[in-house]
């Protein structure tokens, strides 16, 4: 006999999960003291729910196995809501257990109650979330958490929630070893021959035919075979936001990101009548990836869209073919229809290709003191190795990055696109350092996102967490201050800070290491003595408010529906 919370931890341990981040509390206690007894997977404890949420996507991000949160019941729960739909929004595989007051005490006004009869929490975590439970019965916690770790990994990938009653997380159990996992979940690498004959046979009679590899690339880890079809076809690839860097930005065929984050010239040619075929690998084709859904990207004479899941496919831009599958599993098959077809005596048209990438040009830094964003990201960009792992928050400073800062390995920029939620880096970058401990981890991040999750900082000096936050601080928040003033005129300011943020010092008052730069230069000093050292830094970059970030795009968007309405 055990209790059955050890249930749900083998299968944990079976998946190779090294930690649950979280906050202890009352009903879940027992689950800690699991931890404790059985020594394998090591607690983290974070400040804010939302912290441990996005600790465990950061490290899903970057290690490809699961996340892992806790929390208690009641706040506890709904603290970590935010981060769920982050997860739901970018298809990240998080698993949170949040805990629940005694099944025989529902409905009578128990202690941060949240079951059916009150604040009900697996009906709130229904519409961020593949799968939101309630283990129905001690003997159904094996197999809750087997459909759990199976929904949360097959087809279009997603966070769960499993809520669990304290009558039942420590009710003994009969023994039994754990389903081993590739008897209840199956890798989803699937394709479509017929479409991926048709698809293959349009490649090959393209002239100027371009990939827009999109996030699912990066959820499929398909990075290698889109490398190899587009090396072997010759075709220039472009980026969503999300997916920069799935093809080094130094590679000859890389053109870069396109959407809201990217360059005019890579959306010049992406959108250029002759481009005469776009093959979108991946991404839903949001506004953001879109470039605030374009219309020139459907005036193609081919239009073909690979992505996992069915529905999105033809959603937002008619398609001529739809090829529904895993992204490395289609992509290898289409490189392998190919092949067979020029073999066969196909003659493929003579590939255009692309340019040399030219920067846009620049209007000049605004004058005043501190560092301009593009000053700031070339000094970052020099003083990091090339596989550095990066985490950049969203702000004018994610802008500034989708140009200025060059990513050359893949799955080494983690951004949250789908919810754009403030503070994710803050946290992410945490459980990234964890999930890649041998790889330098930096979270690029404004001085406003600090403030939301700043105290994060903590939890990484308390775990010895060796990760660089690098704050951009310019006294508010850039981009709506930019935006304010771009639709508005400036006639008002909702933005700016009044007094600004000393981050070092915060940082130093949370016992990390702190730094503050001010001037051209000290910024990569800064981040190379980061580098060497044992545990977690902080470098304050005094940045100028008036450099106004690259969102044109995002602008136009908002300002024609404010005509519209």
């Amino acid at each position: 006999m055990k209790p059955a919370v050890h249930f749900l931890l083998e299968y944990l341990e079976q998946e190779g999960v090294d930690y649950i981040f979280g906050i202890p509390g009352g009903p879940i206690m027992p689950l800690y003291e699991a931890l404790y007894a059985r020594g394998r997977i090591k607690p983290i404890l974070a400040k804010h729910e939302e912290g441990a949420a996005f600790m465990a996507d950061g490290y899903a991000r970057a290690s490809g196995r699961i996340g892992v949160c806790c929390t208690t019941t009641g706040p506890g729960a709904t603290n970590a809501l935010t981060g769920l739909a982050v997860a739901y929004a970018d298809q990240i595989p998080v698993l949170l257990l949040t805990a629940q007051v005694p099944t025989h005490q529902f409905g009578m006004g128990a202690f941060q109650e949240s079951g059916p009869e009150t604040i009900d929490l697996v009906g709130l975590f229904k519409p961020v979330t593949k799968w939101s439970a309630m283990i129905p019965h001690p003997a159904r916690t094996a197999a809750s958490i087997r459909a759990a770790l199976r929904l949360m990994q097959s087809g279009r990938p997603g966070p769960v929630h499993l809520n669990i009653p304290l009558d039942y997380i420590s009710r003994p159990l009969e023994d039994e070893a754990p389903v081993p996992a590739p008897r209840y979940r199956f890798p989803g690498a699937t394709f479509d021959r017929r479409a991926v004959r048709e698809a293959a046979a349009r490649l090959l009679t393209a002239r100027r035919p371009v990939i827009l590899a999109g996030h699912g690339v990066n959820v499929s880890r398909a990075w290698e075979p889109l490398r190899a079809l587009a090396e072997r076809l010759r075709m220039p690839v472009a980026t969503s936001f999300k997916a920069k860097g799935a093809l080094p930005e130094d590679h000859p065929l890389s053109l870069g990101v396109f959407g809201h984050s990217g360059s005019a010239a890579t959306r010049e040619f992406v959108l250029s009548p002759e481009t005469d075929l776009l093959f979108v690998v991946g991404s839903a084709l949001g506004e953001v990836s879109s470039c605030g859904f374009d219309r020139g990207l459907a005036r193609k004479k081919s239009f073909l869209q690979l992505d996992v899941d069915a529905g999105v496919i033809g959603r937002n831009f008619p398609v001529d073919v739809g090829l529904c599958g895993d992204a490395a599993a289609t992509l290898v098959e289409l490189r392998y229809e190919a092949e067979r077809r020029l073999k066969s005596g196909w003659a493929a048209a003579a590939p255009f290709l692309p340019p040399p990438r030219v920067e846009d040009p620049l209007l000049p830094d605004a004058p005043g003191a501190g560092l301009s964003p593009r000053a700031l990201l070339a000094e970052l960009r020099a003083a990091l190795p090339r596989d550095a792992a990066v985490f950049v928050d969203n702000g004018s400073i994610r802008a500034w990055a989708g140009v200025h800062f060059p990513v050359y390995r893949e799955n080494a920029f983690f951004v949250n696109m789908g919810m754009a939620s403030m503070g994710y880096a803050v946290a992410a970058s945490i459980g990234g350092k964890l999930a890649r401990p041998n790889t330098p981890v930096v979270a690029l991040v404004g001085d406003a996102a600090f403030a939301m999750n700043g105290m994060e900082v903590h939890a990484a000096v308390e775990h010895k967490v060796p990760v660089i936050w690098v704050v951009v601080n310019n006294g508010g928040h850039g981009m709506i201050y930019h935006g304010e003033r771009a639709q508005f005129g400036g006639k008002f300011r909702s933005s700016v800070f009044s007094r600004e943020l000393d981050v070092a010092g915060i940082a130093r008052g949370l016992g990390a290491r702190a730094v503050r730069v001010e001037r051209p230069g000290e910024l990569a000093q800064a981040v190379r003595r980061a580098l060497d050292a044992d545990g977690p830094v902080v470098i304050d970059v005094l940045s100028n408010l008036a450099d106004a970030p690259p969102m044109g795009a995002r602008v136009r968007a908002l300002q024609q529906e404010l005509a519209a309405a």
